[in-house]
């Protein structure tokens, strides 16, 4: 499957890729025609800190952000992106004048929790919300559902790949959208064109990667 691999390079920055494959992929709540691979992006050293950079520019100096809230394996890029926004003049209102890169916990059933020792990091804070794709917002619903349960004020998202513009009202900002890949479809698994002509899974993705079917 990786003999079909087409990579896309950023306008802005060569160096910085988003790899797709083309065929017929489940996910936990679609059915999508292209799996979007973020494993060099979320990974690889040049690449995570130069899609932050690319990020960091779409955030206005006004904004201010304490914590970003990290999903999907996106740590690393969380990490390059708050040394960017900082640099860039992003304001935090944390009393050491630093920001918290977070990731909540998956609990039984799918539901995010935070810790106690974690809740201080949410509370009374502006976050931002970190992910790598946001297809049908199902996540970006969760994660802020979760994030304002614990009182945290959410800010806005930021995607490594996007289908959407927005998600309840919350902008999100992304490197890559479904116009880089023009004919990117994601269905309801019951209103899957693939599914009814009978065309076989190719793999069942997530945020870690496929597994062939």
């Amino acid at each position: 499957m990786e003999t079909r691999v087409i990579k896309i390079p950023s306008q802005v920055n060569n160096n910085v890729v988003l790899r797709v494959i083309p065929g017929h992929f489940a996910t936990t709540h679609s059915h999508i025609n292209y799996y979007v691979d973020m494993t060099f992006l979320k990974a690889r050293k040049s690449e995570a800190e130069g899609a932050a950079k690319i990020l960091a520019h779409s955030f206005g100096t006004n904004t201010y952000i304490d914590t970003i809230v990290c999903m999907d394996g996106c740590e690393i890029i969380g990490a390059y992106l708050a040394d960017e926004l900082t640099r860039n003049g992003i304001m935090s209102i944390n009393a050491h004048q630093t920001m918290y890169v977070v990731s909540p916990e998956i609990h039984t059933g799918g539901q995010l929790i935070f810790r106690d020792n974690m809740q201080g990091m949410i509370e009374g804070k502006h976050v931002l919300l970190m992910l790598a794709t946001a297809s049908t917002g199902i996540t970006i619903k969760r994660a802020v559902e979760c994030i304002r349960y614990y009182g945290g004020i959410v800010e806005g998202a930021a995607a490594l790949f996007s289908a959407a513009d927005s998600v309840e009202g919350i902008k999100i900002n992304s490197l890559f959208t479904d116009k880089d890949i023009p004919d990117y479809k994601t269905y309801h698994f019951t209103e899957c064109p693939m599914c009814r002509d009978k065309q076989k899974l190719d793999a069942i993705v997530n945020s870690y990667g496929y597994s062939r079917v």
